[in-house]
């Protein structure tokens, strides 16, 4: 690597690129990029994929004769980086992928080798095809568009000799300017282009329609040129020759991960591939081993390097590269990338300073970490930032979270750490955001361990699988697997009680913290993080807001209020996480029936008949007195959701669901015949009346006999649903196991401490 040479004397401070266009400076960055080492350290939402976009897109054009390497850490940034390179003018014969990572491209087109060559061979078709119909518009005998060698040999004596002589007529010789009509009277491909828009030429000036004339020339000479690269095609006849003619030649910018150039190197070698300049996004989280591999895939020519050009795009503060063995990771300092250690060893480097990502407000949040990271002009002034979060009073908030049944953290297995009740109230906070209207692909719920990533998924799986009101977020996965994507809305657990644990990393607090566009909602213990000295910086803007959910149930996405406008109406604070439950239930229920009345008075439903008594009037008075109890607000602050409360009676069900467990059962109650319906109310009434043996489900909310949910009252409408549930419930139990829903949370993947799609290590030292 003698030949490299570090280009920049200064560190540069550029803006960050917003995704519809690049600043004027980091425009004059791309332009006059001279060979050498370019590093590039972009800070989150700074632009660092279209920063590399660019480039490679001024590559290909300034340098055309020279090959581009792209090498990234994972499949999911190279496949998002070649997705926005597919989207620019760059020929899709000059593109290939490598790695079994290109099948999950967003695109119907295939870039993997043998891709390809298919495509090459389809395009090789269309381009005979075209030039049998040029050799027919001229009246030349003979097969010409056979092969691609007879092909060029059509164009060198036929195209060529047409094209010289039309030159020759057009262009005068004397300082007289020759007459514009002569330009489309003796042109010799009218034919040939007369399905083209016409007239082909406007007849205006001389100079105009000679360079319509040049152009339709250039037209045809790209057929021929393409023809001339797609010979080689003719000639290899195994599919495997011509893969590796591809790899070799035809491609000219080559994407693939830093694990495949380590598998794959020797054969690349041995095929003698070369190329011109190599591009690593993800810089910071490659090894340094993994870091010089992608450097050595060609040999030296006489001795020196042909590499010309190294780009280095990452991010020193956020997570580090993985290694699993905590020896090498903390005695041998194999964590710290090439790209850590030429920052620190004083490397010159390019800096994005703006970021164009998240709010202002939510963007405090990590920029202490940087040296000036400010903020594009858009999201100060797009309305989708200006615009306050609907149902929520605050666009960030942080909620202490309490033991649940006295119990915090738990741990079934070595380092599969789990928090029921964070879980419950994470998933609790996005069916209340998706009853307000969100979409549910814009929210997305991430935690710091493997063990609640799991069982917050078997929450989702059971609240809301099957339920199409409510539906999936987004994304239920770690921090560590985040990195390097983005929501508009982040619903975040931390898990731990006891101890910090790994979030003590302040890397992984930098990527937890800017992984939001418009909201951040963090469910932790917050005297055990407010205390970590590492982490405050960030905590202490969050614990500066009230440590409860602030909610604004009247409110509807989207929302007219602007961000940190207070309402005009006082905001209801949330006290725990079954408070919230029970809120979730009563809200969905309120709605389902809502939705029912309205399809009962447009016809779409016929009116349920009363079969006994007065059991549709009644019924009538259950919805309205649903209506009464909705939380309605009060002057403190807090909202009332106790309002008209009453004692039960001693044979109420035990424990019943908080509500969210059971949307999906109530929904299809809801939608049953009458005639159906009506029977299971009358058979609810005979049951009710004895003593009824309970069944044990799952629910983070304990209704005791004397009418009280964790020691607060529960209004009467309420528990009669319940009650209908925990009927149908003990008939079901008589078939099933009673204690198959107690173990759902209790699923742990077959190796514990981490599973598959772990990216990093969760092991942590005796001191946690």
């Amino acid at each position: 690597m003698s030949s490299l040479t570090v280009v920049h004397t200064h560190t540069t401070s550029l803006n960050g690129i917003p995704s519809s266009s690049l600043q004027h400076k980091q425009k004059l960055f791309v332009r006059e990029m001279q060979p050498g080492l370019t590093m590039v350290v972009g800070p989150p939402g700074t632009g660092k994929t279209d920063v590399a976009v660019q480039i490679i897109s001024n590559l290909y054009h300034n340098f055309p004769e020279q090959r581009t390497l792209i090498v990234t850490h994972s499949n999911q940034a190279l496949n998002q980086l070649f997705e926005k390179i597919m989207a620019l003018d760059i020929d899709e014969r000059h593109l290939l992928r490598l790695g079994h990572g290109e099948e999950e491209l967003e695109t119907e087109k295939d870039f993997s080798r043998y891709g390809r060559v298919n495509y090459v061979l389809a395009r090789r078709l269309e381009l005979l095809k075209e030039v049998g119909r040029l050799q027919e518009s001229l009246g030349v005998p003979g097969d010409v568009s056979y092969t691609c060698e007879t092909a060029g040999h059509f164009f060198l004596y036929q195209i060529m000799s047409r094209w010289e002589a039309y030159l020759s007529k057009v262009k005068s010789k004397s300082a007289q300017t020759p007459d514009t009509n002569d330009i489309a009277k003796v042109f010799p491909f009218h034919q040939y282009f007369s399905n083209a828009p016409q007239p082909i030429f406007k007849g205006r000036t001389y100079v105009e329609d000679m360079e319509i004339a040049e152009g339709c020339f250039r037209h045809i000479k790209k057929i021929f040129t393409q023809l001339e690269e797609f010979r080689a095609f003719e000639l290899l006849r195994s599919g495997l020759d011509r893969s590796k003619y591809l790899l070799v030649k035809e491609a000219k910018i080559i994407a693939m991960t830093c694990t495949h150039a380590a598998l794959k190197r020797h054969d690349l070698v041995d095929l003698g591939f070369k190329y011109d300049n190599i591009l690593m996004e993800e810089a910071a989280q490659i090894l340094e081993i993994e870091t010089f591999i992608p450097l050595l895939l060609q040999n030296p020519e006489d001795g020196f390097s042909r590499l010309k050009r190294w780009i280095m795009i990452g991010d020193h503060h956020q997570l580090p590269p993985v290694i699993k063995n905590m020896a090498f990771q903390k005695y041998s300092n194999m964590e710290q990338s090439l790209f850590t250690r030429f920052v620190r060893l004083g490397v010159p480097t390019v800096d994005l300073d703006a970021q164009g990502r998240a709010r202002a407000s939510l963007c405090n949040l990590y920029n202490w970490r940087y040296k000036s990271l400010g903020n594009l002009p858009h999201v100060q002034l797009m309305p989708e930032f200006r615009t306050a979060n609907a149902g929520l009073l605050y666009d960030f908030q942080l909620i202490n979270v309490d033991d649940f049944n006295g119990i915090g953290e738990s741990e079934p297995n070595p380092y599969f750490y789990q928090n029921l009740a964070e879980a419950e109230y994470a998933v609790a906070l996005f069916m209340y955001m998706r009853l307000l209207g969100y979409p549910a692909n814009r929210i997305s719920i991430l935690t710091t361990y493997n063990g609640q990533k799991h069982l917050i998924r078997d929450i989702i799986n059971q609240r809301c699988g099957n339920n199409h009101v409510i539906g999936q977020p987004s994304k239920v996965t770690t921090v560590d697997r985040f990195q390097g994507q983005q929501n508009d809305y982040i619903i975040l657990s931390l898990v731990r009680t006891k101890a910090v644990g790994h979030l003590r990393d302040v890397r992984r607090l930098v990527v937890a913290m800017s992984r939001a566009r418009l909201g951040l909602y963090i469910f932790a213990r917050v005297s055990l993080f407010q205390n970590c000295f590492e982490l405050t910086p960030a905590f202490s803007q969050l614990t500066a807001r009230p440590l409860r959910l602030h909610i604004l149930p009247s409110e509807t996405f989207p929302t007219q209020r602007m961000n940190g406008v207070m309402p005009p109406y006082p905001a209801q604070a949330i006290k725990n996480m079954p408070e919230m439950a029970m809120f979730v239930y009563d809200m969905y229920m309120h709605m389902m029936r809502t939705s029912q009345q309205y399809q009962y008075r447009q016809g779409l439903l016929p009116p349920p008949t009363a079969t006994k008594g007065n059991n549709f009037a009644a019924s009538h008075e259950e919805e309205m007195e649903v209506d009464e109890q909705m939380p309605q607000g009060t002057d403190g602050g807090e909202m009332v959701t106790q309002a008209n409360a009453t004692e039960l009676p001693t044979d109420t069900v035990n424990r019943v669901g908080a509500g969210s467990g059971r949307l999906s059962a109530e929904a299809d109650k809801i939608e049953r015949d009458d005639s159906k319906k009506e029977q299971e109310v009358q058979k609810t009434d005979v049951e009710s009346k004895h003593n009824i043996e309970e069944k044990k489900v799952f629910c983070p909310v304990n209704i005791t006999k004397t009418g009280s949910v964790d020691g607060e009252p529960v209004p009467q409408t309420e528990l009669k649903s319940m009650e209908t549930e925990g009927a149908t419930a003990q008939m079901d139990s008589s078939n099933g196991d009673p204690a198959e829903e107690d173990v759902e949370h209790q699923r742990m993947p077959d190796h514990p401490g981490r599973d598959s799609d772990s990216e990093y290590s969760e092991n942590e030292g005796p001191e946690d």
